[in-house]
Order: structure tokens, then C-alpha cells, then sequence
């Protein structure tokens, strides 16, 4: 069973963040989806640069607040993840450099369930010393 078969799409969102070649085809399902980079030590700007990449590739419509609510949720659970649920940067000294990917797609067999948004983020955290860092991933999920 393909990967679109299986329509699973945190695991989608993961491989897509971690293919570097951008040879994985998320089009296949006609979803929506986009990647993009992000290094800060504050997290308000990792948010943001999600978000505005997201309303940017028409991912979702920052007019309409479920959608802009379904996608801070899944980047605040995303980055749970990268920063062991402690979700501060700069305030205790760390440092993030990430790339992430958004997928937004209908998960499930019945329409009624409508779309769901993952947010997949990999890369480095750790002190704001040039190789003090180590490898970290994320991944949110929520639906719209």
C-alpha cells in the first residue's frame, strides 16, 4: 500500500520535512502543503514564520479563525516535541534552527471528518553556541 493509500498524514508531514531531495510527491492526494526554514531563540518567532508561510501558500485562510487556531495548535504540539515540552527558547538560553513542513488534508474515509493539519518540524536545538547543538523533531496535528 503507497503512502497516498494510507493517508496518514503525520507520517506524511515527517517524511516530507526530513526529504531533502523533495522527491516525495504530496500532490498525489490533492493536498495542501508547503516547507519552510526557521532558526530563533524565540519561540513567538517560530510561530509566526509557520504561520505566515501557511497563509503565504494559501495552506490555509488567515481570514478565517479555525483555521489560523487549527495551525497554532499543531505547531505548539510540533514543538512540544523539539523543545521535550518545555516550550521556551531564548528565556532559558536555547536555540533552534528548523525546517518544517504543513500538511493539511482529509485523513479519513468519511467527508464528515472533515481536514486536519499536521505541522512537522526537524533540526537543531541547544545552547546559542555554534556546535552545541543536537537534533530534535516535532510533529503537531489538529484538525480544522
Amino acid at each position: 500500500m503507497s503512502l497516498a493509500e494510507q493517508k496518514l498524514i503525520g507520517k506524511l508531514a515527517m517524511l516530507y520535512v526530513l526529504d531533502e531531495s523533495h522527491q516525495l510527491k504530496v500532490t498525489e492526494l490533492g493536498w495542501l502543503h508547503c516547507t519552510g526554514k526557521v532558526g530563533s531563540m524565540e519561540s513567538n518567532k517560530v510561530v509566526a514564520a509557520i504561520e505566515t508561510a501557511a497563509k503565504k501558500n494559501q495552506v490555509i485562510n488567515g481570514g478565517i479563525y479555525r483555521e489560523t487556531h487549527a495551525l497554532y495548535h499543531a505547531i505548539m504540539e510540533a514543538l512540544h516535541g523539539v523543545t521535550r515540552g518545555q516550550v521556551q527558547l531564548g528565556t532559558v538560553l536555547r536555540t533552534v534552527g528548523l525546517r518544517f513542513a504543513i500538511v493539511r488534508g482529509q485523513p479519513y474515509e468519511q467527508p464528515e471528518e472533515g481536514e486536519w493539519i499536521a505541522v512537522a518540524l526537524y533540526g537543531t536545538i541547544g545552547a546559542p553556541v555554534k556546535g552545541l547543538e543536537h537534533e530534535a523533531i516535532g510533529l503537531g496535528i489538529n484538525h480544522i
